[in-house]
C-alpha cells in the first residue's frame, strides 16, 4: 500500500521557520534585557561619578546655584541670594537651626536612623515626612527637587553620605545655610536677613535667628517678618532648645 507524502512536513515543512524564530525569541530577549541592564548601571555609574566630582569641587568652591534655585528661575520667580561665609553668621543662627533641623547634627554622620524609622512608621499615602537631617536637606537642596516621596529619599541617602565623607561639618552647614529658602525666591541667610529683618546675617540676635528658624518648614508661607502665632509658639521652643544645643562641631572650627 502506497504511503502518501505531504509536502508540508517534509524537510521541516512550512512550519520549520516559524519555530526557529519562536525558540530565537527568548534569546533575543534575554540579551536585550541583559544589555538595558549593563547601560542603565553605566549610566548610573557616569551619574554617581559626576556628582562625586561636583561634591568633591563644591568642598572648595561655592556652588553657583542649587537645584532649587534653578527650578525658580526656570518657573520665572525671582531670586535672591548673597552669599556669605559661615564667619559672617551670627553664632545665633547656627545654633538656633541645628536646634530646630537638627540636634544630633554633630553626632550623627548623615542620616539619624532613630528619625529615619519614626519617619517610615508614620508616613502616609504621599510618602515619608520628616527626618531629613541638616546634610540630607542639603543634598535635597543642591542636587534634587521639592516634593515627598521614597524615590526622592532613595536618591537622597548615597548624596548625604558622598557629602558627609567628602566636607566636614562646618562645610555643610555653611552650605546649607547658603542655599535654604527663607521665603518666595529668598535663598541663603545673608538675604533673609536683609529681606525680613534689614540687617546682615552677622548682626541677627537670638529671636530673629529663631523666628527665621522657625520659617524653615514651610517658608512659602510663613513670613519671618510678620510672624503668626505658630511661628512664634515654634521660635519660642527653638530658643528653649538653643541653651542646651551641641554646636561644637562648627562653632569650635
Amino acid at each position: 500500500m502506497a504511503t502518501t507524502q505531504h509536502p508540508a512536513h517534509e524537510n521541516g515543512g512550512a512550519h520549520a521557520v516559524p519555530t526557529r524564530e519562536r525558540a530565537a525569541a527568548p534569546k533575543r530577549r534575554g540579551f536585550l534585557q541583559r544589555k538595558g541592564v549593563r547601560l542603565s548601571f553605566a549610566l548610573l555609574a557616569t551619574v554617581f561619578a559626576f556628582h562625586v566630582l561636583l561634591t568633591g569641587l563644591y568642598r572648595f568652591v561655592n556652588p553657583a546655584a542649587s537645584n532649587w534655585m534653578r527650578l525658580d528661575a526656570i518657573s520665572g520667580v525671582a531670586v535672591a541670594q548673597t552669599w556669605v561665609p559661615i564667619e559672617a553668621m551670627s553664632p545665633a543662627v547656627i545654633k538656633a537651626v541645628i536646634a530646630s533641623e537638627d540636634a544630633r547634627f554633630c553626632a550623627h554622620w548623615g542620616v539619624d536612623w532613630r528619625e529615619v524609622y519614626y519617619a517610615v512608621a508614620n508616613a502616609d499615602s504621599r510618602g515619608p515626612r520628616g527626618a531629613s537631617t541638616i546634610t540630607m536637606q542639603t543634598a535635597k537642596n543642591l542636587y534634587l527637587w521639592p516634593g515627598r516621596s521614597y524615590v526622592r529619599k532613595a536618591i537622597e541617602l548615597p548624596l548625604t553620605w558622598m557629602i558627609e565623607t567628602l566636607w566636614p561639618k562646618r562645610r555643610i552647614l555653611e552650605v546649607y545655610l547658603n542655599v535654604a529658602e527663607w521665603g518666595p525666591g529668598i535663598y541663603g541667610i545673608e538675604s533673609a536677613a536683609q529681606h525680613h529683618f534689614g540687617r546682615s546675617a552677622r548682626r541677627l540676635d537670638g529671636r530673629q535667628a529663631a523666628i527665621l528658624v522657625a520659617t524653615l518648614p514651610n517658608p512659602i508661607r510663613r513670613v519671618a517678618s510678620k510672624p503668626g502665632r505658630t511661628t512664634l509658639r515654634q521660635a519660642r521652643r527653638v530658643r528653649q532648645r538653643m541653651r542646651a544645643v551641641d554646636a561644637g562641631c562648627v562653632l569650635a572650627g
